[in-house]
């Protein structure tokens, strides 16, 4: 998927959502492949009760970590597809 370059500062702290509204949480930091500059996934801080219910991989902070290939868009909330999440 191609997506528009964006500034690191401009992705962070904006809010998670699925393609259906559902809110995630909020864009903490953004975790990539040192050699190649691969994006790997978005470590989303404050995640909501609904994704409790989503089987999502978690750091030790209780962090969610979204594929970035589940990114659909980004504007003024950080898109995702719920399929690919999960």
């Amino acid at each position: 998927m191609a997506m528009d370059k964006r500034p690191f500062g401009e992705i962070i702290g904006k809010l998670t959502v699925t393609k259906e509204g559902k809110r995630l949480g909020i864009v903490h930091d953004i975790t990539f492949e040192t050699r190649t500059g691969e994006l790997i996934q978005i470590v989303v801080k404050d995640p909501t009760p609904y994704t409790k219910n989503l089987n999502l991989e978690r750091t030790k902070e209780n962090e969610i970590l979204i594929p970035y290939n589940s990114i659909i868009a980004i504007g003024d909330f950080v898109v995702v597809s719920e399929e690919d999440v999960i």
